[in-house]
């Protein structure tokens, strides 16, 4: 009998720390939505743009300019898959060392009704910086 309570009361507390642990991931999940995802939802229910989002996407080669204020930045951002679609963004802050044109880019703000996306956080993706060369890989085989 006291097997059989020591045994619920741990299931008890297996079933608590699950439940926890499952809730702080899901509440820690950030999930951001493509251009093409995020004009579509804007169309579905246009009360979408009071709404704060994060949107992935490629800054447009050659758009990128300068705002009027000292801080303010200017370029299109397009899908990675349809790059057909695209929309201006504004970013007022310091960019980080690695923008550049056709750098992959993850904006969190907000999509005006004007069709600008306004972002407060402005992050890089640069993924191919740490992966190795073709030529790094093809040194690595001939000395293994």
């Amino acid at each position: 009998m006291k097997n059989g309570r020591f045994y619920v009361g741990l299931v008890g507390v297996g079933l608590v720390v699950a439940y926890l642990v499952w809730t702080g991931v899901s509440d820690s999940m950030v999930y951001y939505l493509t251009p093409t995802e995020l004009v579509a939802k804007v169309a579905e229910d246009p009360a979408f743009h009071s709404v704060g989002v994060k949107v992935s996407g490629r800054v447009v080669s050659g758009t990128y300019s300068r705002g009027e204020r000292e801080l303010e930045h200017r370029f299109e951002v397009h899908d990675l898959e349809h790059a057909e679609v695209a929309f201006p963004a504004t970013y007022e802050g310091v960019l980080p060392d690695t923008f550049t044109d056709e750098i992959e880019v993850v904006l969190e703000g907000q999509f005006g009704e004007d069709g600008v996306f306004r972002a407060h956080t402005l992050l890089t993706k640069c993924g191919s910086r740490y992966e190795a060369s073709p030529e790094e890989l093809m040194g690595s085989e001939v000395s293994a």
